[in-house]
């Protein structure tokens, strides 16, 4: 990114669960626009995380039980922020439970 004002923040959760909370503290605690921040599985795999939450928390007791989520991997979150938010992003992150943050 060739604008020094703006940087990137990005985590990793083992949630989707902890990822959405994050995006939510982004958005709704420090006025990050919605439009700026970016989820994805970490790898080329489809995933929910490495760990059950919510609703995949307990899969016998869904029905069908073959919807449960894959949890082949932890999910990213990157966020385009400007540079005197990185900080509290960076906090927002950690206390949703985000390791690997890096900022640049």
């Amino acid at each position: 990114m060739s604008d020094d004002s703006v940087k990137t923040i990005r985590g990793t959760f083992s949630t989707r669960e902890a990822a959405d909370r994050a995006v939510e503290h982004l958005v709704q605690e420090h006025g990050i626009e919605r439009t700026d921040i970016f989820i994805q599985a970490e790898d080329a795999r489809n995933s929910a995380g490495t760990a059950p939450s919510g609703a995949d928390a307990s899969p016998e007791e869904r029905e069908p039980p073959d919807l449960d989520a894959a949890l082949h991997g932890s999910i990213q979150v990157s966020a385009d922020i400007a540079w005197n938010e990185v900080d509290k992003a960076e906090r927002a992150f950690r206390e949703a439970g985000a390791t690997n943050v890096l900022t640049r």
